[in-house]
């Protein structure tokens, strides 16, 4: 085979025309067939790049000049979008980037999935898409004496200086993170040093309820004990009424991992409430909660069309969390039983159905692929099974014992189109047909999307 001529040279700065966008947003020219990626730049767009790095089938590029912008450009709100990364495409118009995510989950259909004619629909976006984050978890770090809190510059590990807000949260997780800052600041406690593994404050978190106006504090140190407490707590509850709960955390490891193992509550209770659609949520500092509650409605709202419940139907809800499909399910079904390999979920699972007054679910702690054989083995035929997986998708050992439980209906929830695109082929070839998709935009402004498949068995 020919050796491939690579026409461009690191370092060499170009004019080049974007013709399309990678999954991760990056602008895709060619120059004499090959390919370079570039981060912000926009399809139609004629841009000045300069190569930064340079393989045998596509290289990287900087951009660093626009010659002709995309109508769909846009100037990002945020002052430190450059920097930070957090965000990934505030420079995009919004209906380009629902559209670009659509693009994204018709790619891995077809590609990994090998299904050209499913049909993927168009992005289910928001009316609003800022301020849209219920939860944030920001580094604390210390300059000229001073605390000083914000995310990491783009892989790194250095703290964004003159970051004071965050467009994407809810403002008042912006406010009461500034306040733990600023009161910890002035009574002398000290940062966390990653570096040396000294210190004291690593992380400030904060939860809020949409619905409910309550706010959670999670202050994170390396230290058992958290200095000058006290004050810190009767400073904060005087000057915030929202504010329902204050938990102190240790993690004393050298880890990148936030929380530690160790809470304690410090002030007010050990959860918050937040409602979705009927449903009443308690939420501790170590629960998964979706992150954009308006979408999450519109997500379980979704799921509950999908899985065409009838009140003699049977669900098994893989993954269950602290329950939140459950319950939604629990309303229309005649049992719905969850399964979650964290315990402390499974206990909030138990508990967000007791306080809906819910009494058709059971939930149980383990690993799903292992728990769902047993199920069956006891006689349970359900005839919805709804699975909302982590990032790496579900095991090859559970798709099989899924398969095995034969339910009329499949309702796949994935936050990784390219996993959800590998499993739904799996199912595929043990007898299921993959009906349509629908992605949801849970992370405007980001690259990630939410879907929602819906599977029937074919002999149905």
């Amino acid at each position: 085979m020919a050796k491939r001529n690579i026409p461009v040279k690191k370092n060499d700065e170009i004019t080049i025309q974007f013709e399309d966008l990678t999954h991760e947003g990056h602008g895709v020219g060619k120059l004499e067939g090959y390919p370079l990626f570039v981060p912000y730049g926009l399809p139609g767009e004629e841009a000045v790049v300069k190569v930064v790095k340079v393989n045998k089938n596509f290289g990287y590029g900087k951009l660093l000049e626009v010659k002709r912008p995309s109508p769909d450009r846009v100037e990002p709100p945020c002052d430190v979008f450059y920097k930070c990364g957090g965000c990934q495409i505030q420079h995009m118009s919004y209906d380009l980037q629902l559209q670009m995510k659509q693009n994204q989950v018709k790619n891995v259909m077809r590609k990994i999935a090998h299904m050209e004619h499913v049909p993927v629909h168009a992005t289910l976006g928001m009316d609003d898409p800022w301020r849209y984050r219920n939860k944030v978890a920001i580094p604390v770090g210390e300059n000229d004496g001073e605390l000083i809190t914000g995310f990491y510059r783009m892989r790194s590990h250095d703290i964004i200086k003159d970051m004071d807000t965050c467009v994407v949260q809810d403002e008042v997780n912006d406010r009461l993170v500034e306040a733990v800052r600023r009161i910890a600041s002035s009574l002398g406690i000290s940062a966390y040093d990653e570096e040396k593994h000294t210190g004291v404050l690593r992380h400030i978190m904060v939860r809020t309820g949409r619905q409910t106006n309550e706010a959670m504090i999670v202050i994170i140190t390396r230290t058992a004990e958290l200095p000058h407490q006290e004050e810190l707590v009767k400073e904060l509850t005087e000057t915030y009424p929202t504010i329902k709960s204050i938990i102190h955390n240790v993690n004393d490891r050298r880890t990148n991992v936030i929380m530690g193992r160790k809470s304690k509550v410090l002030w007010g209770e050990e959860y918050i409430y937040d409602t979705i659609g009927d449903i009443r949520f308690a939420i501790s500092a170590h629960s998964f909660y979706q992150i954009n509650p308006p979408q999450t409605k519109v997500l379980y709202e979704k799921a509950l069309e999908y899985a065409a419940i009838t009140k003699n139907d049977v669900v098994v809800d893989a993954y269950c969390g602290i329950g939140t499909i459950s319950l939604f399910m629990a309303q229309k079904a005649k049992k719905v039983y969850g399964v979650e390999v964290v315990p402390e979920a499974i206990s909030d699972a138990k508990m967000n159905a007791k306080i809906n007054g819910i009494t058709n679910t059971e939930f149980v702690v383990g690993q799903a692929e292992k728990v769902m054989p047993w199920w069956k083995a006891q006689g349970l035929r359900p005839d919805v099974i709804v699975v909302d997986p982590p990032r790496k998708g579900c095991e090859v050992d559970f798709l099989e014992a899924m398969i095995g439980m034969q339910p009329k209906r499949i309702v796949y929830v994935s936050c990784n189109p390219s996993t959800l695109a590998r499993d739904l082929r799996i199912l595929e070839d043990g007898g299921y047909e993959t009906k349509e998709v629908q992605p949801i935009d849970m992370f405007p402004q980001s690259m990630h999307v939410e879907c929602v498949a819906l599977m029937s068995r074919v002999d149905e």
